[in-house]
């Protein structure tokens, strides 16, 4: 957490979501609490993609750590075919 976040509750989040969207779209960033523990942030898209570019790396990271599944061969029909 940077020293410039706000910290909000996520009850009074939930009540004043659109002044914070204002906030966070002036360049400000806020960490929403729960019981006093940090759930989660909201901070201003990356104009220049990194906020995507992480997004991409992160999603990719994990499925590298799924485990390949071999469930053999299939036909065009058993791809598209209804389930019973």
């Amino acid at each position: 957490m940077k020293k410039l976040d706000k910290l909000v509750s996520a009850a009074d989040a939930n009540r004043r979501f659109s002044e914070l969207l204002r906030g966070v779209r002036e360049g400000r960033s806020f960490v929403v609490t729960t019981h006093g523990k940090p759930v989660a942030k909201l901070l201003p898209a990356g104009k220049d993609g990194t906020t995507a570019t992480g997004a991409r790396r992160a999603l990719l990271a994990r499925l590298r750590a799924e485990p390949i599944v071999e469930i053999g061969r299939w036909t065009r029909d058993e791809l598209y075919e209804d389930a019973p």
